[in-house]
């Protein structure tokens, strides 16, 4: 892929959109290309988490351990969290074809941020967001089961 088409691609990621054009082309950048072998780990439940990864091709089962397992296929930002936060994956992620994903470093993404000031703001405000509506959904769940 051409560098304009990573940045189409992820211009496609939510998260990522927030950041806009000058900081995707950054990470688009200095981000790289990895393909997965289908029946192949692209991390398991567990390992250290020091990046993201964005699927370019392909799709992936990202299973958490317990039985909850969603399907990551084109344009889906896997080990969100892992971007900003020092921790061990949370789930395994499984190739179910020959896919290609970008594998985004965490020390790449906070270097985005940090030149950036802006878009880093736009991204502590929609994690503010999504975790007061988490925090909201939690609360009415409890109520509804104490009734």
């Amino acid at each position: 892929m051409s560098l304009e088409d990573d940045v189409a691609l992820l211009e496609r990621v939510p998260t990522l959109r927030l950041l806009g054009k000058e900081a995707l082309r950054m990470l688009a950048i200095g981000s790289e290309q990895r393909d997965v072998p289908r029946g192949d780990l692209l991390f398991a439940l567990g390992d250290e988490a020091d990046c993201g990864y964005v699927v370019e091709r392909g799709a992936f089962r990202v299973d958490d351990g317990s039985g909850a397992e969603t399907i990551a296929s084109s344009g889906t930002l896997i080990g969100e969290l892992a971007l900003v936060v020092v921790m061990k994956r949370p789930s395994t992620a499984v190739a179910l074809d020959n896919s290609t994903v970008i594998r985004i470093p965490r020390s790449l993404f906070a270097r985005v941020l940090e030149s950036d000031p802006a878009a880093a703001r736009r991204l502590r405000d929609e994690f503010a967001t999504r975790t007061s509506q988490i925090a909201s959904d939690i609360l009415m769940a409890g109520a509804k089961l104490s009734t």
